[in-house]
């Protein structure tokens, strides 16, 4: 796929991968549609970051866990006047240990990392088919390993990696769907320097990853054009340790 001059939607993009995401695909010449819901400062900074790198950035907000998640996609093609890739980045991690799961925090997790990026898929379908474009979805190394303290977190990715299998094959041959899994590129902001060092020290590759890793697994399927319901997990090799 030649990325100059489309149209993409990342969401989550204010903040962290997602953010990256969107400024990468700015710098390959692409309009990028910088979806958030609270990080509106963060969102603005994106989209002066894409601008500054030779793309066009343009914001979208919805609170994508309720009924506005389908709605999008109508706003980003009214904007913009297509949709050629669609990035699922927006997501949600948040500790759960077992016997301490509420059913507010189930919902609202599946909400946003699941049934979210599901709907988003399903209304940008045709928009995609007809510009023979493109879906990555941001899994996580918690669909393949398990978490105890994540359980909710790890289904809900699963399903990601469920999700980019069934819609790469009922898709095709117009649209291709595959996910990216990172493992420890970023950080949650309340960890410490001895958690960085512990898992630096349990990672094959011997450090932490960058979201510049996510970011070249996302080009590589934009552009890998015989690949289709895949998940490239980025992860230093945690996933190969047993």
């Amino acid at each position: 796929m030649d990325l100059r001059g489309r149209v993409a939607l990342v969401t989550g993009a204010g903040r962290r991968v997602g953010r990256a995401l969107a400024v990468a695909l700015g710098a390959e010449g692409m309009t990028v549609a910088v979806h958030y819901h609270a990080s509106d400062a963060g969102a603005r900074e994106t989209a002066r970051m894409i601008e500054r790198v030779g793309g066009k950035g343009s914001l979208v907000t919805a609170d994508l866990t309720g009924a506005t998640a389908a709605g999008l996609i109508d706003d980003v093609v009214r904007q913009l006047g297509g949709l050629d890739v669609l990035i699922n980045s927006s997501a949600v991690m948040e500790r759960t240990p077992l016997g301490e799961v509420t059913v507010e925090q189930w919902d609202a997790m599946m909400a946003l990392n699941l049934r979210a990026p599901f709907l988003l898929a399903q209304a940008a379908a045709p928009h995609l088919a007809r510009a023979h474009g493109a879906i990555v979805n941001i899994a996580d190394l918690a669909a393949f390993e398990t978490w105890p303290a994540y359980i909710p977190h790890g289904i809900s990715k699963a399903g990601i990696v469920y999700m980019t299998r069934a819609l790469a094959r009922t898709l095709a041959p117009d649209v291709r769907v595959n996910a990216i899994a990172p493992g420890a590129v970023l950080l949650p902001d309340q960890w410490s320097e001895d958690d960085a060092a512990k898992l630096r020290e349990s990672t094959p590759l011997q450090r932490l990853g960058s979201p510049d890793d996510v970011v070249g697994a996302m080009l590589y399927l934009l552009r890998a054009d015989y690949v289709t319901g895949e998940t490239i997990i980025v992860d230093g090799g945690r996933h190969v340790r047993r």
